[in-house]
């Protein structure tokens, strides 16, 4: 079943016809990216967001080009334990287990995916994989490979699909990704990448950013608001500073995003409001600070929302308690001061909600007086919609605007 997945999608992401498809590692078909741990998924990537568009053509790689560049690779993984490199053995490369070849447009039987997840193989990647220019999906999902990625993997022209997760690569961010000019799903989850991540990142026509679980440091580029993808997971990495206010100005297609268990701080922008697709954002464990903006109320879908383990203040009230796809509701170990009554009503409707180790008077599982007695500050206030009345979710991002732009704004 998972070959067939996977030719049917490759006939889709080409327009292509199949030839002597070989055993697939992998299997299934990934339709989106859940908030759990783990490696990456095992398929290939069905999102909602940008589609490949084929590049000016290239030197067509051959067959005798995979042959080398598959031999080269062979000698440089040292431990094989399921025996998956012992069909690797002579120059028709389209019968090696995790090896699936198409004809080109030039109607040239060329290697075009390779899928080798959950493989368990270790070693390390080698340049001559270039040498496969019209590669369109390299899934290597839990191995055990290690290094870091070649340079010269800019040169994947073709490539819609990375998936590298739940290895042992390290170094600083592959800064080759940034010059695939087809790529949309990006899976980096699970690894020991460093340092900080490129501003072009977030500029490329990504569907899928998942860097999750590394040891990324620094702040979040700027120009994540640019990004636009329907998957961003940061979680799990060493970021500092604030969530750029630049979120939610461009993309409104998000879906879901997630800062957890960083060293961001500041404040939670007030445009994340402009995310009306959103159906999961978690920025827990961190030390954000201020108040819940009002313009979450905008989240029509929002399904999972977690601002636990912050420092956030004053009063949880309806505008965050009355969205009415909410499914859980994680505000634990802040500072919030009271609960509106249609909080106070979450679990009349089956809503899982949080609230211990707060500072709400009354309430049970609460912080003790003394730490309520000072609330966390940063030496200023959060910008805020300036309103009377009940915000008006179509004209959020005119006002957003108008906010940026008065100088009396914090």
């Amino acid at each position: 079943m998972g070959i067939f997945c996977l030719i049917i999608t490759l006939l889709f992401l080409l327009n292509l016809l199949p030839t002597e498809l070989a055993f697939g590692i992998g299997g299934g078909v990934g339709l989106g990216v859940g908030i759990g741990g783990g490696g990456g998924g095992g398929g290939v990537w069905i999102g909602g967001g940008p589609q490949p568009q084929q590049p000016p053509p290239t030197p067509t790689s051959t067959l005798n080009d995979a042959y080398i560049a598959l031999q080269t690779w062979k000698s440089a993984i040292n431990d094989d334990p399921n025996h998956i490199l012992t069909s690797w053995v002579g120059p028709n490369v389209c019968n090696y287990k995790g090896i699936f070849c198409s004809y080109n447009y030039n109607n040239i039987n060329v290697v075009t995916a390779i899928d080798l997840n959950y493989a368990n193989l270790r070693g390390v990647l080698v340049k001559e994989l270039s040498f496969l220019t019209e590669l369109t999906i390299l899934h290597l999902n839990s191995n055990r490979f290690s290094g870091k990625i070649p340079e010269n993997f800019k040169d994947f022209g073709f490539l819609s699909e990375l998936d590298l997760s739940n290895n042992n690569f390290s170094g600083t961010f592959p800064i080759s990704v940034i010059y695939m000019p087809n790529l949309v799903y990006l899976d980096l989850r699970f690894n020991s990448f460093s340092g900080e991540l490129p501003d072009d990142l977030f500029n490329k026509q990504l569907d899928a950013i998942l860097v999750n679980n590394n040891q990324f440091s620094g702040e979040i580029p700027q120009s994540l608001g640019n990004s636009p993808a329907s998957v961003i997971n940061l979680a799990n990495n060493r970021f500092s500073g604030g969530i750029p206010a630049s979120l939610g100005f461009v993309n409104s297609r998000l879906k879901e995003i997630l800062f957890l268990n960083n060293q961001l701080s500041g404040c939670i922008p007030e445009g994340v409001g402009l995310f009306s697709d959103m159906q999961v954002l978690d920025v827990s464990y961190n030390t954000l600070m201020g108040h819940v903006p009002d313009t979450l109320s905008c989240l029509d879908d929002i399904q999972v929302l977690n601002l636990a383990h912050n420092k956030l203040s004053g009063e949880l009230s309806d505008v965050v308690c009355s969205l009415k796809n909410l499914v859980n509701l994680s505000v634990e170990y802040n500072f919030f001061s009271g609960l509106s009554q249609k909080c106070s009503n979450l679990f009349l409707r089956s809503v899982g909600f949080d609230f211990s180790l707060n500072c709400i008077p009354g309430k049970g599982m609460q912080r003790p007086p003394p730490d309520c007695s000072m609330i966390p500050g940063f030496g200023g206030s959060c910008p805020s919609i300036p309103s009377t009345k009940p915000l008006v979710c179509g004209n959020l991002l005119d006002l957003l605007l108008n906010l940026g732009n008065d100088p009396s704004s914090p």
